[in-house]
This record gives C-alpha cells, structure tokens and sequence, in this order.
C-alpha cells in the first residue's frame, strides 16, 4: 500500500469531534446521515511518504485502545518503519534482493513490530530528523535501495560485518535513533513495556481478511502483491460474508483497517466520496453522450452533482478486477462508522492519513459497492467475527 500525498502533518493529541451538521456539503448532490461513528484519534498525515500502512493500523490499533476502556494515545508511525525497513533489508539480502524493497508495506508489517519491537507513543518519536518539517522519504527510499542493492551484488563473495550498521545509520540519519528508554505521562517505558502496558493490546487478536476465488473459500494464504513481502496471511471469504462481517463489526463497536484501490475515477479526494458508479446506465441519462469527448464523457459521469446508480459487485466481478491489475494495492485506512444518504444507500466512514483535506476534514464516505469491489483486504479483531465463523477458520 503506497498512495502518497503532500498535507499537513497533525500531530495533536485528540478524538474525532465531526459534528453531523458537517455532514451536508452543497459542493455535491450527495448529503449524509451518520448511522454510527466510532471514537477515534484525530486526523493525521503521512505526509510524502509511501507509509500509509503504517498509519492506518496505527489508527486502528489506537481506536481499539479506545474501545477496550484505555487512555486515547497517538502512536509513532516512524517508530514502525524505522524498524520495518531494518527487517525488510535482512530479508532482502537473504534473498538475494529477490523480495520487494520500497517504501509500501501491509497490515501485517506493523503486527510484526509490535510483537518483536513494541510501540511507542508519537510525542516521544515523530520521525524526523533530516531538515524538513513533514514527512519526505524520497531520498531515504532511493539510498536505501541503492545500499541494499550494493550488499547484494558485492564482489567479496561475502557478507561483511559491518552491512547492518551501514544501514541502521542511515535510518538514524532520516529518523532519528530510537530511544531505549522514554517518559511519558511522567513514567519510564521501553517501546517494549509502553506496547504490553500501556498499548495493553493482544496481537494475536488481529487477523486479516479478503475474498478471492483463486483460493478456497475458508482457508488463509499469502496475497500476491508486491507490498505483502512478509507474507501476510489472509482468511479469504465470500464476498456476501466478508460484507457482512465488516457491516456488523461497526454494529459491534468494532472498526478495522482497510486496504484497497483508490485510482478509481469514483474515489474523490476533493469530496470525500468514493462510489462505483453504473457508467453504462448513467451515459442513458446524458443528452448527447455519443458526441462527448472521453474527458467530457468522464466528467459527466463523475460530477457527483447528484447520486447515480453504481454497478452490482458480483464474486466474478471482483476476481476479474484483481486478475486484470484493475483492482491494484493502492492504499491502507481505517474504517470507524457507517451512514446514508438522502435516497437510503449504505456507506461506510473512512478515516484517511492524507491530513483534514477535503469536504469532510480527512474522512470519506465510501459507498458498499465500492468497499466490496475494491477491497484488498482488512485486519480486524477476531472477535468481531461471529462464533461460528471462527469455528469454520479454525481463529
């Protein structure tokens, strides 16, 4: 998951307060009714960065804090990469640089820190330690790259001693170096302690979901895309359970991390509205669409002035999607609620980490349609799911 945008970083401490008068934009023919919103921290920004997996999970994970009675804390995203990058790169080299190595990352990737690393909170590492003021991996990503690939192919015939310093320096360089020990609401942590104690989540709790047909329905396997490096494990449903699952886990009081194609024409970051729209039924509604130009035709379609019909999502239509790069590993965020609007469709509430743009202050509505189409996978807790469902995945 690697979506990218420029905004501004928020690193304040806070729960989402969106008022339901907000909800009513007149810039679209779309107004919304909130049916449930979870509590959450506030709306931050991953700035320049490929690292949005680490900040929707990061967001879920503080959200569930929340839900589990806890104090609201903000967690470190860098903290995560920092120490994903340096994981990344022994796998890297072990595999003879035959794994992908970039800055995108999955779900799971933040689950592995946590076990093997902790957390910290985000007051205490923000990240940023190489002259600019928001988050610019660029350069960090390309020098990364390029060392990685130097250990590889070097000519010694040999590993040196020395590889993972050179490495773990340059983090330090673009990061900062983590802290062994830090203090916060006036008491002394370890990331490893801060995880168990104040974090107090169990990771064991987390699984992860999706619906393909090139697996069997109720067994778990690796997605095939380049960002699952670690080989995250997926339980893989019918499209008609996994909706059904998401749809009853905000019910439940349950949100969970989302992660899905955002390239689609219906995904408006302006508006802060992502649907599948039904073009061939629309283009029957438009005098003269035979004569418009492409972008005309688009622009006629993806207006948003007034809610359209969207396509039916079938089981086949998802597979299609993804089998023909249509549906691609765009981007991670975090579903916290559900609404409707004016005519009665469903949608769900996306919390984003592209900073409080757009109509709706950095969230989404994204319509049911659209989440069962373009869906990659999600990671909830295990207990948002129906006994019996667990039973049948063996969780």
């Amino acid at each position: 998951m690697k979506k990218l945008l420029l905004s501004t970083l928020l690193v304040s401490l806070c729960l989402s307060s969106f008022a339901q008068d907000n909800t009513e934009k007149e810039a679209t023919g779309y107004k919304f009714t909130d049916v449930k919103r979870l509590p959450v921290t506030c709306v931050k920004s991953q700035d320049n960065t490929g690292t949005c997996w680490s900040w929707s999970t990061l967001s879920f994970f503080e959200a569930e804090m929340i839900r589990a009675g806890k104090d609201s804390v903000s967690l470190a995203p860098m903290y995560i990469v920092w120490n994903t990058y340096d994981y990344k790169a022994e796998k890297y080299v072990r595999m003879h640089g035959n794994i992908n190595f970039a800055q995108g990352g999955a779900f799971a990737d933040v689950l592995w820190a946590f076990r093997e690393r902790g957390l910290m909170p985000l007051e205490a590492y923000k990240g940023l330690s190489y002259g600019e003021d928001k988050h610019r991996h660029g350069e960090l990503e390309a020098i990364l790259k390029a060392y990685v690939g130097a250990v590889v192919e070097n000519e010694n015939g040999r590993l040196s001693s020395s590889w993972r310093k050179g490495l773990d320096g340059v983090l330090d360089a673009y990061l900062g170096e983590k802290p062994n020990e830090f203090t916060f609401n006036g008491k002394k942590y370890t990331p490893r302690s801060f995880a168990d104690n104040v974090v107090g989540l169990n990771p064991d709790d987390y699984v992860c979901l999706t619906s393909y047909t090139h697996h069997p329905f109720y067994t778990k396997f690796a997605i095939e895309v380049e960002d699952n490096w670690l080989g995250e494990f997926n339980y893989n449903l019918p499209l008609d359970e996994l909706m059904d699952v998401l749809d009853k886990a905000i019910d439940k009081g349950y949100s969970f991390a989302w992660g899905a194609d955002v390239s689609e024409r219906g995904f408006s970051r302006k508006h802060g509205i992502a649907v599948s729209l039904d073009k061939k039924a629309i283009a029957k509604t438009i005098e003269g669409y035979d004569k418009m130009s492409n972008s005309e035709k688009n622009e006629a379609i993806y207006s948003l002035k007034t809610i359209q019909p969207e396509i039916t999502v079938t089981q086949e239509l998802r597979q299609e999607g993804f089998d023909n790069y249509e549906t691609t590993d765009d981007h991670g965020m975090h579903i916290m609620g559900k609404a409707v609007d004016q005519n009665g469709n469903k949608y769900f509430i996306v919390k984003n980490s592209w900073g409080d743009y757009g109509d709706y202050e950095g969230y989404i509505y994204v319509s049911y349609p659209y989440v069962a189409y373009k869906t990659m996978n999600v990671m909830i807790n295990k207990n948002a799911l129906s006994k019996e469902l667990r039973k049948k995945l063996g969780i």
